[in-house]
Order: structure tokens, then C-alpha cells, then sequence
């Protein structure tokens, strides 16, 4: 409310100034008999003619406006073409700092501009919000322009007039200076606690047909990074977008796509309509192919996607990164554009071309110890199309790579076992990562739920991977077939993630020509190819895992339609791996780095294969459904697998996984601690299944599905079992030092909800059920005592008898 209460009155300020109405600087002196000039025009100077103004000393470059420089004077010729024209302005880094982890090409903030004649001899600049929207045709529209009044955020005086009056000369050397939004470096300026910016300098001038690009150093003073003068060195480019904007597509939750969003408004409507349009290339074809594709046959579009890679780039790497790119040519083969994506290296001998040219689109690569890379766009607010990508791809993302690829596939790839892959299997996994990120450039959202349409057995057929791959899409995070076994004998190629069949129809939805004369026509024939092309292949379905978190389908790191039997299958992949680590991760003259690094990498991806069994438990799918459809949208993990789940638990951790403690690598990678990864682990497990949300979860869970629900005294039950077999397993009873740990943090557990004082934890079913499980607690282990014998197990025991005791039978005050 402040926001939009102090644009208002910034508004209000702007059009006093236009309209005239300033107050004289001493108005109590004022003779009242004369009539005032106001402060906005009396300080103005008037034009002067053109040429006395750019004189033969300045350098002229024509293009989208045409800019004169003479050393640090810089002048805007502004035709009246672009006026009122949607321009984009991008700041990017040129030259990045040292240590700030920030590298040359990322963006740092974009604004959305138009260039206005005001009344009084100026130029203004002001911001193009797009918030709120309506056509221009109907009665509220007008409502819609009165609310939303753009902001003036820079204003120029003209200072000439080219000869016919169609253009006005402005003096931008002190705007290129200042804090304005060329300078503007967005989150970075956050990061670094910018007090105050000084030696601001023009380095650069370019000026294309489309774009002009302006390069600009400057030292600001921070309190962040140390306090210390940071020099930076930032690209910004003005960018004349399409005057006729792209024809929109409107999202649906069925399928992943990028949004932008804005509020759309009109006549016919009885509520307000947040209007989602998908972000996507600008993709059409030749004019003389115009009816052929009208009619869905193949054409070439007439400006195909080009992506470059940086010339920085190492040259083993580039041929890998092209064909990630180039990939993606069968998808949009089957939207109806042949040749539509194309991966370049970049013709490092070519004068004209300029990496810091916005026209262009880049796969750049930062000699970073990041381990990531990652696929951003650039597009249109208006209409969604996107303009440019920069791909951001980080030299370290190989060590990462190594890591997943030698952990999930060593037990059945010889090429993984190796502290350093060949280039071949290297640049296979850098294809695979950029596939994924080009994907995300194309306008494609992640898809944590495609890996859940493969049957996990189907893992472990070359035929089924031959066919389909092992995930749906690369927009997944399915990384590498972890479930296939030695003896399956799956060869590396279809270990792999490739582009699939969701991608190819994410691709054809998006970009499919659907011959409509209207928003709401085409909105209607893409719904129904969805309806229709799930109707036919439930694969393509869109899990959305980032937005909504509670469906077990939708996780990342997670391959094939069961947790249980993929995790399973991967846990015997980890024990035959982890005996060779040593031999696997040697390298002359290493000190162990290699090892403990992967090791840790081990312990990870087996605590990946216990979280994902875990969201079973008190799960619920949820399933997008479309208007009249009888089926439910929400339906329960079946209670057998439920307790599929704890039997998982009790046998991959729950039972000592002592194997996860070989010495022969624990005494190389870390000394005694207490507790230990598996003591952990089972500690951090049994409070998961017994937190009081999961069993609330449970019980509301009992109250919408009845019968169908897993009990929760039957899970109670399971988990319990599973805790404190040894209690009733007669003979001798010695239980280890993980066993006790695990059941000490099972009372733990148990304690914290019915000892609690929050009436939500307390005053539950939950709370009974384990107030009656300690009262069976006590009996088992009252039987239990007269057969033990073992020292520790026997204190165990008593400790555990008091601790009971004390809460189900408190003593008096």
C-alpha cells in the first residue's frame, strides 16, 4: 500500500510539472499582478540548431537511435519511429570482480522503457510496468490506464532538432553517469551493500539496427565484501522489441512451462482473470511456407534458435555442448519446424560480431569452482517471447558430474571407476547437462514426476530402455540408471538421460501451430491436444514437484515408479561399489581427497534412497483433473505400500547397515565421532516416521480416505516392530551400540508428542496411540529382563524401564 501510495504521489508530481502548475521559489514575494513562469520551463534552455550541436568533432554510429561521442560527451538521437516504442533494457556484467562468485555475461537486472515527447521541450523516459492489462477496444480499458500510470524515471531536454523535426537530440553523458537504471546492478548491489558509485566512465558505444549497447565501468564502495572498492565493468543494451508482440499462448498446469503474469481485464467478465502466457521463442515460418505450415507440414522457421558457445570454452568440450544443443531438433520437428535449433561454435575471427551484442544468444562459460550450470531466457513481457539466453555454465560442473556418474554407475560401467573419466564419457555427461539446460532456455519448467512413469523393472531391460530411456524427460532430475544391475549388462548409452518423449510433446504443445484467429481459439485447441495426447500416453504427465511438494511421485534424484524397489536396487549398487573406492578414486600422488570426497558423495545418495521411501509414508498423489471428470484429484499411497515402506526401513538402516562402515575407508576419511553416520542416520529416521506432522497426517489422511488409509495404530504397530524386535525374540538378549541408540531415540521420539504441551501435539490420537505403545513398551521389556545378560544391554534396558516409568507414572510433588 505505501508502494502504491508513494507512485501515486510521484505521479502527481510528474504531471504538476508537465501541466505547469509549480509554485514560485518565494511565493510571498511574488507580484501577483505577474503572471509566474514555472521552475520546469524557466530552468530550460532552448534548442539549438542541429548543427552547432554534433559538430564535425563527433564519431556518428546510426542504428535503432543513432548516438554522437566526442571523448565523454554522449548524445541520444531519438527518432520519432521509436517513440512510445517498448524497449528493453538488459545490464549484464562484462568484466566480473574477483571473489564475488558473480562472472562475466550473467544479467543482472532488466527494465522494460519507452522514450516520450513531453510538453515542455524534454524527452522523458519512463518504466512500462505491464501489470494490468485490457484490450483496447473495450469500455475499461480507460479505467485500466487511469490506475496504472507509469512512472517517469529520467527526463532529458532537448537540446536540437534534426533538420525535418523527426528526431530530438538529447544529452545522455550525465544520465550514463549516474545512478539510473543502466547502472543498476540489481541483486548484486544488495550482495555487496553498495554505499555510493564514483569514477563512472563510458568505456564502449555500439549501435545495431534493433539494440544499442553501451559499456560502462565504475568503482562502488561496499559494506559487503569486506567493506573493500569494487570495480565493475557492465554491459547494458537497450533492445527495441517487436512492434506487433508475439501472439500469446496461455499456460496450463499440464504441462511445464515458464509464465509471466499479469492481470487481465474486460467488459465480459464477471471476476478478474490472473492471465498466465507461456515464454517461448518467436518461431514462424518463411513467407513462401507460410500455407504449408498452415497446413502441419515440416518448414524451416525463418529465424531458427541459434545458440553460440563462448569461444572461452575449452575446444574438447564444444562439439559435446552442440549436440545438447542440437538435441532438441527432433522436438521441434514434431511441433512442425525442421532445422529450428542449431549449436555454433562462435566465429572468433568475425569483427562484426561482439559477444556483449544482445542479438546474440550464448552458451557462456565461467571458469568457476562452482559446480552448476543453469538455463535462463530473456523475454517479452508483453507477449512472452523470448528474445536472448545467456546459458551459464560452470568449468566446475565436471566434478559434480564425476560424482553422480561414478557413484550411481560404477557398479555396472568400467568407464566410471576412474578418478578421471575419458573424454568421451566426460563429454557425454557435459551433453546431457546442457540438453537440460537448453531445455529450460526453450521455456520448459522441471518435471520431478516424469521419472515416476517407468516401472522400476523396466530399469533393468535394454529393450524397454532401447524404446523409452529411463526417464520420461531430461527435465527431470533423473540423473544416471542407478537401478540397473551387473547383470543386466545395460550398456552406458542407456545410463544416460536423453530427450524424451514428455520434451517432445512439452516442445510440440508450446510451439505447434494451431491455426487460431483468437486467444481464446487457440486456448481452446491446445487444451484439448492435451486432453487428447494424455487420453493416449499417460508418460506425459506433468509432475510438478517444485510448486507442490506433498506428492511422493514428484522428487528429485528419484528414478522409476516405486521408491522401495529403486532405492533397494541402488543400495546393492552402493555395496558393491564402496569396497573399491580406494582403487576407483586413486590418483598419483593424491593425499585421500579423492576418496573422502567420494565417499561423502556415497553416504549421500544413500540417504537420497531413504528420503525418497520416506514421502510415501502419509502420501498423497495429486492429479490434475479437467472440468466433468468423475476421477479423483487427490488419491492416498495404498496402505501396503505404506508399510512396504517401514519393512524398508527396517531393512536398509533399522538393521545396522555396518557395510556404509567398512574400515578400510572409514580410517582413511575421517576419525571416531560420535554419532557416527549410521547412528545418525537411525536417529534422524525414527524421529521422521514418528514426527508428530507425519502421524497427524496419517490420522487426517484416516478421516478423507476411510478405509483405504493406513491405520495409524497399524504404522505404530509396523515401527514399532521394527524398533524393538529384539525384545521378543527369546534366548540371550544382546543388543549393539546402534540398536541402543536407535531405541533411546525411539522413546525420544515418543516423548516429545505426549509429553509435549502444544494441544495440537498433545491432544491428538497421535498422542494416545503412543501413550499406549510405551504402556506395551514397558510389558515387552519387564519380559525381556530375565534373559539378559550382556552388561550394556541390561543398563540399556533398566535406564529405558525408568525413563518409562517416570513418564507413565510420575512421582508426587
Amino acid at each position: 500500500m505505501l508502494r502504491k501510495i508513494s507512485l501515486l504521489l510521484f505521479a502527481a508530481a510528474i504531471w504538476g510539472n508537465v501541466s505547469g502548475q509549480d509554485t514560485p521559489a518565494d511565493s510571498t514575494k511574488a507580484d501577483s499582478t505577474k503572471k509566474s513562469t514555472p521552475v520546469s520551463l524557466r530552468s530550460r534552455k532552448a534548442p539549438k540548431t542541429y548543427a552547432t550541436i554534433v559538430t564535425a568533432n563527433f564519431t556518428t554510429q546510426k542504428g535503432m537511435f543513432t548516438v554522437h561521442q566526442h571523448g565523454d560527451t554522449i548524445y541520444f538521437e531519438i527518432p520519432d519511429s521509436i517513440l512510445k516504442r517498448d524497449i528493453m533494457v538488459l545490464n549484464r556484467l562484462r568484466m566480473a570482480p574477483a571473489g564475488l562468485n558473480v562472472f562475466a555475461g550473467e544479467a543482472l537486472e532488466q527494465r522494460t522503457i519507452q522514450f516520450e515527447k513531453g510538453r515542455d521541450s524534454t524527452i522523458h523516459v519512463r518504466y512500462n510496468l505491464l501489470l494490468n492489462r485490457a484490450d483496447s477496444g473495450e469500455a475499461i480499458h480507460a479505467g485500466v490506464l487511469r490506475s496504472n500510470l507509469n512512472p517517469v524515471v529520467y527526463s532529458f531536454p532537448i537540446i536540437a532538432y534534426t533538420k525535418d523535426s523527426t528526431g530530438y537530440v538529447i544529452d545522455a553523458s550525465k544520465f550514463l553517469r549516474e545512478k539510473t537504471f543502466v547502472n543498476d546492478a540489481g541483486n548484486l548491489s544488495s550482495q555487496l551493500n553498495v554505499q555510493n558509485m564514483k569514477d563512472v566512465k563510458v568505456e564502449s558505444v555500439q549501435v545495431y539496427p534493433i539494440n544499442v549497447e553501451i559499456g560502462i565501468t565504475k568503482n562502488v564502495q561496499t559494506k559487503g565484501a569486506g567493506g573493500d572498492p569494487v570495480t565493475l565493468f557492465t554491459q547494458s543494451s537497450f533492445v527495441l522489441l517487436p512492434k506487433v508482440p508475439m501472439a500469446q499462448r496461455l499456460f496450463d498446469p499440464r504441462v511445464g512451462y515458464f509464465t509471466h503474469t499479469f492481470n487481465a481485464f474486460g467488459d465480459k467478465q464477471q471476476r478478474a482473470e490472473e492471465r498466465r502466457m507461456i515464454v517461448r521463442w518467436r518461431l514462424e515460418p518463411k513467407p513462401g511456407d507460410r500455407k504449408k505450415w498452415e497446413r502441419g507440414q515440416l518448414v524451416e522457421p525463418e529465424k531458427p534458435i541459434v545458440i553460440y558457445i563462448d569461444p572461452a570454452t575449452p575446444k574438447q568440450w564444444r562439439p559435446y555442448l552442440i549436440q545438447g544443443i542440437n538435441d532438441w531438433q527432433a522436438a521441434f520437428e514434431q511441433a512442425g519446424f525442421k532445422r529450428a535449433i542449431i549449436g555454433k561454435e562462435w566465429p572468433e575471427n568475425d569483427p562484426d560480431m561482439h559477444l556483449e551484442d544482445a542479438r546474440y544468444s550464448v552458451l557462456q562459460y565461467f571458469p568457476s569452482a562452482t559446480p552448476n550450470a543453469y538455463g535462463p531466457q530473456i523475454h517479452d513481457p508483453r507477449s512472452g517471447e523470448i528474445i536472448q539466453t545467456r546459458i551459464g555454465w560452470h568449468h566446475n560442473v565436471m566434478k559434480l558430474l564425476h560424482s553422480w556418474y561414478l557413484i550411481q554407475t560404477s557398479a555396472v560401467d568400467p568407464k566410471a571407476r576412474k578418478a578421471v573419466f575419458d573424454e568421451k564419457t566426460m563429454g557425454e555427461l557435459i551433453r546431457f547437462v546442457a540438453s537440460h539446460e537448453v531445455g529450460h532456455t526453450l521455456g520448459l519448467r522441471h518435471n520431478f514426476g516424469s521419472s515416476s512413469r517407468t516401472p522400476v523393472d523396466s530399469l533393468r531391460s535394454l529393450s524397454y530402455l532401447k524404446k523409452h530411456g529411463h526417464t520420461v524427460s531430461i527435465m527431470d532430475y533423473a540423473r544416471f540408471n542407478y537401478v540397473a544391475q551387473p547383470e543386466d549388462k545395460i550398456p552406458q548409452q542407456y545410463l544416460f538421460p536423453g530427450i524424451g518423449e514428455y520434451d517432445r510433446w512439452a516442445i510440440e504443445w508450446g510451439y505447434k501451430n494451431a491455426n487460431a484467429r483468437s486467444l481464446e481459439e487457440d486456448t481452446k485447441t491446445v487444451r484439448k491436444w492435451i486432453e487428447e495426447r494424455l487420453r493416449q500416453n499417460p508418460r506425459l504427465w506433468f509432475g510438478d514437484g517444485e510448486t507442490k511438494k506433498t506428492d511422493p511421485r514428484c522428487q528429485t534424484e528419484d528414478l522409476g515408479d516405486d521408491a522401495v524397489k529403486a532405492g533397494t536396487y541402488g543400495i546393492a549398487n552402493l555395496k558393491r561399489i564402496l569396497p573399491h573406492l580406494a582403487e576407483w578414486t586413486y590418483e598419483e600422488g593424491g593425499v585421500q581427497q579423492n576418496l573422502s570426497e567420494t565417499y561423502e558423495a556415497l553416504k549421500n545418495q544413500y540417504t537420497r534412497y531413504i528420503g525418497h521411501a520416506l514421502k510415501n509414508i502419509g502420501g498423497v498423489y495429486e492429479t490434475l483433473r479437467t472440468d466433468g471428470d468423475t476421477a479423483s484429484v487427490f488419491e492416498i499411497v495404498p496402505a501396503a505400500k505404506q508399510l512396504q515402506t517401514v519393512v524398508f526401513f527396517q531393512s536398509q538402516l533399522f538393521e545396522t547397515p555396518h557395510w556404509l562402515l567398512d574400515p578400510a575407508v572409514v580410517r582413511k576419511t575421517g576419525g571416531p565421532a560420535a554419532p557416527n553416520f549410521v547412528a545418525d542416520m537411525q536417529a534422524r529416521a525414527v524421529n521422521s516416521l514418528l514426527d508428530i506432522g507425519r502421524l497427524n497426517k496419517l490420522a487426517a489422511n484416516m478421516q478423507q480416505f476411510g478405509e483405504k488409509a493406513l491405520p495409524l495404530t497399524d504404522y505404530v504397530e509396523a515401527v514399532h516392530a521394527g524398533v524393538w524386535k529384539e525384545l521378543g525374540a527369546g534366548g540371550s538378549l544382546v543388543i549393539d551400540s546402534y540398536r541402543r541408540g536407535l531405541q533411546k531415540a525411539y522413546f525420544g521420539a515418543v516423548l516429545s508428542v505426549i509429553a509435549s504441551k502444544d494441544a495440537g501435539v498433545n491432544e491428538t490420537d497421535a498422542a494416545s496411540i503412543l501413550r499406549a505403545d510405551l504402556f506395551r513398551l514397558r510389558e515387552e521389556i519387564d519380559a525381556a529382563l530375565v534373559n539378559t545378560k550382556d552388561p550394556l544391554t541390561l543398563y540399556h534396558l533398566k535406564d529405558l524401564q525408568y525413563r518409562i516409568a517416570s513418564v507413565l507414572q510420575p512421582p508426587k510433588s
